[in-house]
């Protein structure tokens, strides 16, 4: 079952996704918002899987709003403006409805994030991170990953032979996604593989060409692992 939510600041909006989602099974809505603040003091209370989230409402815009929120949060956004899609997208949404939406492509739409979730769960035994960028879903193989950067908002993951992936994710997410203790967090910057460390010299540590530094407050963490 999905856990959702729908923010909108038009009644009659949040009346159809009511009525809508009371037609799919796997979907719970348990509340609708038309303040992106009242929104926000309940998903810091209640777990939520998936956002129905307005972009253009008064006050703060509803992009602005989801990068505020943790970026495992799934989101659809609804908009009756179409220039908005590309940057929906870009935030990586599960899907972007135009105003007005049939009921068929709103089932289009919840298909995709009840896919998601499914891919999301982690089995015992797994072997690969499931990672959302660049507009699809990316399973990364644990052995591939050289290491992990930090930029801000995002992460950019530094694979093996491969381009590097850069997606919305915190640290700490990606982390606790990760088996440990295979992986260890040796600076706020970065996380490596244990088992890819070339050499460790003056609070650095080599992976092939990359030379990563340890911060002070991870070098203890650092020395149980080597």
């Amino acid at each position: 079952m999905i856990t959702a939510i729908a923010i909108d600041d038009e009644p009659l909006a949040l009346k159809i996704i009511t009525h809508f989602c009371s037609q799919v099974d796997y979907i719970a809505l348990q509340k609708t918002f038309t303040k992106t603040d009242e929104a926000l003091e309940y998903l810091q209370k209640n777990p939520t899987d998936l956002l129905f989230l307005d972009i253009q409402m008064p006050g703060k815009n509803g992009l602005d709003f989801y990068k505020m929120l943790e970026p495992e949060t799934m989101v659809i956004f609804t908009t009756a403006y179409s220039e908005y899609a590309v940057e929906g997208f870009n935030v990586n949404a599960i899907d972007y409805l135009l105003k007005p939406f049939s009921f068929e492509r709103f089932l289009v739409a919840t298909d995709k994030a009840s896919k998601e979730k499914r891919t999301r769960s982690t089995t015992p035994g797994q072997s690969h991170l499931l990672i959302r960028a660049d507009y699809k879903l990316h399973r990364i193989d644990y052995d591939d990953i050289l290491l992990i950067e930090g930029l801000d908002d995002y992460i950019r993951i530094h694979l093996k032979g491969k381009t590097p992936i850069t997606a919305r994710f915190s640290m700490k997410s990606v982390l606790e996604k990760l088996p440990q203790p295979n992986f260890v967090r040796v600076h706020r910057s970065y996380i490596i593989p244990v088992n890819k460390v070339k050499s460790i010299y003056n609070k650095t540590i080599q992976i092939e060409d990359f030379v990563i530094p340890v911060g002070d407050t991870y070098k203890d963490i650092v020395a149980k692992h080597f």
